[in-house]
């Protein structure tokens, strides 16, 4: 009896192990996005099960198709179609970011969970739609950006929690590269990063949003007090019709922030510092933290890895659906991401009319 008791007990580990670990099952929106080798690969890595693409163009069909071996019945030309025969977990949005909302619209209504690539949103109206749609509908709507799952950030919240440089004074973020095109960025990528109305501004949209991102995080989820911003054209003739470099200055109360966003650096570079009352935090990437204290004490440390489920996108979002993790106020969550919507909306106003824009 002993022993069909355990065998019983083993079964039902095995089974709940099983159900726990069964990858997710997603449709994806676009293929325009650079960043969809993600994805890609986590497919092709047996991570995740993709059942449905949906995509206008047919190039990139056979582009993608071929290079990950993915059935042309996986592919289809809109999302709306494609989710009549479909029951994804969710869907992941690699389009361009004013079409974001369109995902949302289709999906929100179905009660399909919705992940899309920072930022959010090309524009505040459209976030507010999207913020709108999720409500009504009760369904969720995360922002996937690259530096949520640095180990360095979560080191340095830590360590601003355990109260070990005192309160935040300034905050300052790099995150920028030589220019999408100079990088070597897909046409298809290119022909809305580039646009105004696709991408909602140049530089100041792609990496302004990982500052705002990281700044509203580690304020947890404090709004600001007013932007400024400038932008600048360094590269006209690359990018005629955006920004390609932005400073972006937010002001908390009793702190400040520095948003540093660009196309125009000779490398690539994603680092944050954060100045305490009585110490100093830097990341210089993500894994690496350089450490001063007012006594001038200085140590390097390498931040551990993170644990699951805040490693893995994928990870993560399947954690979410299951209910571990809440979603609710972390760097993907909606309520975040509409306070980073409005730091780039009042950034943009800033530098359009010259002035301090008090939110």
């Amino acid at each position: 009896m002993k022993n069909k008791i355990i065998g019983t007990i083993g079964a039902l580990v095995c089974c709940i192990s099983m159900a726990t670990a069964q990858k997710l099952k997603v449709c994806v929106a676009g293929l325009n996005h650079d960043h969809i080798w993600n994805i890609m690969n986590a497919y092709k890595n047996g991570q995740v099960d993709i059942i449905g693409i949906a995509e206008p163009n047919h190039e990139l069909w056979a582009k993608y198709g071929k290079q990950f071996n993915l059935p042309a019945n996986v592919f289809y030309d809109d999302l709306k179609t494609m989710l009549k025969g479909k029951k994804p977990d969710a869907v992941l949005g690699y389009n361009a970011v004013a079409n974001h909302v369109d995902i949302v619209e289709v999906c929100a209504p179905l009660g399909l969970p919705v992940m899309v690539e920072k930022p959010l949103a090309a524009t505040l109206a459209q976030a507010k739609r999207m913020e709108e749609l999720a409500n009504k509908y009760h369904t969720l709507v995360l922002t996937n950006y690259e530096t949520t799952w640095y180990p360095s950030g979560k080191y340095i919240y830590d360590e601003i929690a355990a109260d070990s440089i005192g309160p935040i004074k300034k905050m300052v973020v790099h995150d920028g590269h030589q220019g999408p095109k100079e990088i070597g960025c897909s046409k298809e990528f290119l022909a809305w990063l580039t646009d105004p109305v696709l991408n909602g501004a140049g530089a100041l949209n792609d990496f302004g949003c990982y500052g705002a991102d990281l700044m509203t995080w580690l304020m947890h989820g404090q709004k600001p007090i007013a932007v400024t911003a400038i932008t600048h054209q360094y590269k006209p003739d690359i990018y005629p019709k955006v920004d390609d470099d932005a400073t972006i200055l937010v002001e908390y109360k009793g702190a400040s922030g520095q948003i540093e966003a660009s196309w125009n650096w000779p490398f690539g570079i994603k680092d944050m510092e954060i100045f305490g009352e009585h110490g100093y935090l830097h990341s210089l990437n993500g894994t690496d933290i350089d450490i001063r204290m007012r006594e001038n004490r200085r140590s390097s440390v390498k931040a551990p890895p993170l644990p699951e489920p805040i490693n893995d996108p994928l990870v993560y979002l399947a954690a979410v659906l299951q209910h571990k993790v809440a979603g609710t106020d972390d760097q993907a969550s909606l309520k975040y991401n509409m306070i980073v919507m409005e730091i780039l909306d009042a950034a943009k106003r800033s530098a359009k009319e010259g002035r301090k824009i008090v939110l």
